[in-house]
């Protein structure tokens, strides 16, 4: 069967608009325990799921973020809006970064701003980064568009019954290339990041065990 290029453009474009990030109104007020964070993340989450079964977040993910200090201790085994926020923030990151990347970048914002006097909180931060987020989605499917008609202008010289899968892998080819490149560039920002950084993520694993150590 012969795949309708037009339809299966449409297909992807409509769900990257389905793609959604939490917004700030949609953020807890009240503190949460383990299991309502889990709750709370695979709700508002779903759309980024690649199978309906699949978890957006479990215990075993959040003790882990914690062991790797990524995520500040709960406060009397309850999580804060900044640990949503910054749980959100990993959820993103993680299918790309290392556990070391992760450090690199979020211990200076969380060691910074995570439950801080600063004039500028870890809430505002969210909000500016992810206020972006619509402009972001509408220069993606155009940059996809794009993408997927030169992918589907290739291979013309191949059988007609090869062309449909050709056309596919392109495609595909296409968009990995992209993400390898994007990859490969936020790595190299990340290893030249100041050694100031590096400093107070250090200070921020030697803070947070000694904040597990007195909460027990």
């Amino acid at each position: 069967m012969t795949i309708d290029t037009k339809d299966f453009l449409n297909s992807i474009l409509a769900s990257l608009s389905r793609i959604t990030y939490v917004k700030p109104e949609e953020l807890p007020n009240i503190d949460l325990y383990m299991d309502q964070v889990t709750t709370f993340m695979d709700s508002k989450l779903a759309s980024a799921k690649r199978y309906p079964e699949d978890k957006v977040l479990t215990k075993t993910m959040i003790n882990n973020y914690a062991k790797n200090n990524l995520l500040p201790p709960p406060v009397k085994k309850k999580y804060t809006k900044e640990h949503v926020l910054t749980l959100i923030f990993i959820y993103y990151f993680k299918n790309i970064l290392s556990i070391n990347d992760l450090q690199s970048i979020l211990n200076p914002i969380t060691e910074k701003y995570f439950a801080s006097d600063s004039n500028l909180s870890l809430t505002d931060i969210y909000e500016e980064v992810f206020s972006l987020e619509g402009n972001e989605v509408e220069h993606l499917a155009k940059d996809i568009t794009r993408t997927f008609n030169i992918s589907f202008d290739t291979f013309k010289d191949a059988p007609e019954d090869d062309k449909e899968f050709l056309h596919t892998f392109s495609f595909i080819c296409m968009l990995s290339f992209d993400v390898f490149v994007k990859k490969m560039l936020i790595e190299k920002i990340i290893d030249e990041l100041p050694k100031e950084d590096a400093k107070e993520t250090k200070r921020h694993k030697e803070k947070g065990k000694e904040h597990t150590t007195k909460n027990g």
